[in-house]
Parts: structure tokens; sequence; C-alpha cells
């Protein structure tokens, strides 16, 4: 079975048209994203530190994450642009996280699972990006972003089989990509990953 779920709703013309409109705004909430996606890692490692099989993984999904940041935190200063005071929280990922279940081992499926889905979605929108740049460093640089992106949607569900077994995890994967697809389709179209 394949480890990336292909997306149920797939993100409309008008937001590529929306953040190529707007490159700076969509750069400041990249650079958010990407601080907030290694801070998620190491949150699930302080949530979960009994969960040893997957936290060398996490580690190091972490450090990629924040290296990501880094660079597009190099781009903002390159464009003279700064993160803001306070950074708005993210309407899509707090929606998912609200779909989560509780008991302890459902709402520890969840969040690994929810990682994918965004991860997944992270990889579709900047392989969009990818395709509106003109060659350059620019592009060459999304193109990494969206392979990277990708490759974490997959690992996110090899983590959950360590615990959990396969078909189960496929049942509630598509699950919450369903949830994911609806979610994405009533959020308005800005110059955001999100």
């Amino acid at each position: 079975m394949k480890t990336r779920l292909d997306l149920v709703c797939p993100s409309p013309d008008a937001w590529i048209e929306a953040v190529m409109n707007d490159f700076d705004s969509f750069l400041i909430d990249h650079a958010d994203c990407e601080r907030k996606a290694s801070a998620m890692m190491m949150g699930l490692i302080a949530k979960y530190p009994n969960r040893t099989e997957i936290v060398p993984q996490l580690i190091e999904t972490a450090i990629e994450e924040l290296e990501h940041f880094r660079d597009v935190y190099k781009l903002l200063e390159l464009r003279g642009l700064r993160m803001p005071d306070k950074m708005d929280r993210d309407p899509y990922v707090q929606e998912l996280v609200s779909k989560c279940r509780h008991t302890p081992n459902e709402r520890f499926m969840d969040r690994v699972l929810l990682g994918s889905v965004v991860e997944n979605r992270g990889a579709e929108r900047f392989k969009l990006v990818y395709h509106a740049l003109e060659k350059g460093e620019l592009k060459e640089f999304y193109h990494r972003l969206w392979a990277s992106e990708a490759k974490h949607g997959e690992l996110f569900v090899h983590l959950t089989m360590q615990y959990f077994p396969e078909e189960e995890v496929y049942k509630r994967l598509e699950e919450l990509n369903e949830m994911e697809g609806e979610i994405i389709s009533k959020l308005p179209i800005r110059a955001a990953l999100h």
C-alpha cells in the first residue's frame, strides 16, 4: 500500500495566483510554518518520550524543518522583510487538531498522522510554487522543499505503523485526509501556505 494518499481537494488556481501576487506575505507565513513544524516534532517528543522507536526520526525531521526555517528566514532578510512581532494561529492546523480523538492511543495516532496530512498539503503547494516561479535559485529551493515535504508525509505513516496495524493506520489516514479536504476547501484564499 502506498504511504501517501492523494489529497481529496486539490488547491485551486486562485491559491497560487494569490501567492504569486503577494509573494512577500507568503514567505513570511512560510517561515512561520517551518518554525512551527520544527516545534511540532519537538512537541511530539516531549509529549511521547516513551515512544522511543520514533524519537530519533522525529529529532532528524525537527532539525530538517529548522533548517528550512533558517533558509526561508534568509530569504526574508534578502528581501528586507521581517516576521511580525506576533504570528497568528494557523486556522487550518487548529481545525485539523480539533479532529483528533481523545483516548491516549488514538490521540497519539491522530497527531502523528496529521503530520502526514499537513506535509502532503505542503508538498502539493510547494510544487505549485515551484511551477509558477521563473528559473533560478528560488525555483530550485522550492523544488527541494516539495521533495522534502513529500518524504516527510510518508515518514509519518511509517512512524505510526511502528505502533498500530497497517489496516488501522490507513483507515484513519483516509478519514483524516477526507477531513482535511473539507477544511481546506472552506478556508479563505490568501497568500499563505494554508
